[in-house]
C-alpha cells in the first residue's frame, strides 16, 4: 500500500512538472540519473528530492523514503551540506557534471556568488537547502534551475506542492 502511494505521488509530480517544463524524455532520465551516481553518494532509488519553490527563492529537500535507513540520510546530510557550501561560492560544477552545461537557471545562479543565501540544515530523515535572495531574477533563475531539476530526476524528484502529502516509510 505504501509503495503504491508514492508511486501515485510520483505519478503526479510528473504531471505537474510537464505543465511547468518540457518532460524529459525517458533517455535523458536515464542519462542524468547515470551521471547522478559520480556526483550523489546516496542511492536515487533509496530518495527522494523535494523542489519548493518560494517567494524568495526555493526549498530544495532530500529524503530518505526509509526514515530507518541511517546510511542514506548521512549521505544525503554530507551531499547537501557540501553543494550548499559551493554553491555559496558560486560553484555548480556538481549540477553541471549530471544536468550539463546549460542547465536552465545556473549561469544566472553561478555569477550571482553573494546574492543567493544557501543555507542547509538536517531533516530527520534527510536534509534540506533554502535558496534565499530578494533579487527577482535571481527568484526566476532558482525556479527555472528547480523545474530543470523536476524534469530531469522525474521518476525520483517531486514539488513542494505534492510534498505536503509525502510520507516516508518507518
Amino acid at each position: 500500500m505504501k509503495k503504491s502511494i508514492i508511486y501515485f505521488l510520483l505519478a503526479c509530480a510528473f504531471c505537474s512538472t510537464a505543465a511547468a517544463e518540457p518532460a524529459a524524455t525517458a533517455e535523458r532520465i536515464n542519462e542524468v540519473a547515470g551521471r547522478g551516481v559520480h556526483v550523489m553518494p546516496f542511492d536515487l532509488e533509496k530518495t527522494l528530492h523535494i523542489f519548493n519553490k518560494t517567494d524568495s527563492g526555493g526549498i530544495q529537500q532530500v529524503i530518505a523514503k526509509n526514515t530507518g535507513d541511517s546510511g542514506q540520510i548521512g549521505l544525503i546530510r554530507q551531499h547537501l551540506a557540501g553543494i550548499a557550501a559551493h554553491f555559496a561560492q558560486g560553484d555548480f560544477s556538481g549540477p553541471q557534471r549530471i544536468h550539463g552545461n546549460d542547465m536552465p537557471g545556473v549561469k544566472e545562479l553561478a555569477s550571482a556568488a553573494g546574492r543567493v543565501r544557501f543555507n542547509y540544515q538536517d531533516l530527520p530523515d534527510g536534509g534540506q537547502i533554502d535558496y534565499v535572495t530578494d533579487a527577482p531574477e535571481l527568484i526566476a533563475a532558482i525556479h527555472r534551475y528547480f523545474d530543470a531539476q523536476l524534469s530531469d530526476h522525474a521518476r525520483h524528484a517531486i514539488s513542494g506542492d505534492h510534498a505536503l502529502h509525502h510520507k516516508p516509510q518507518r
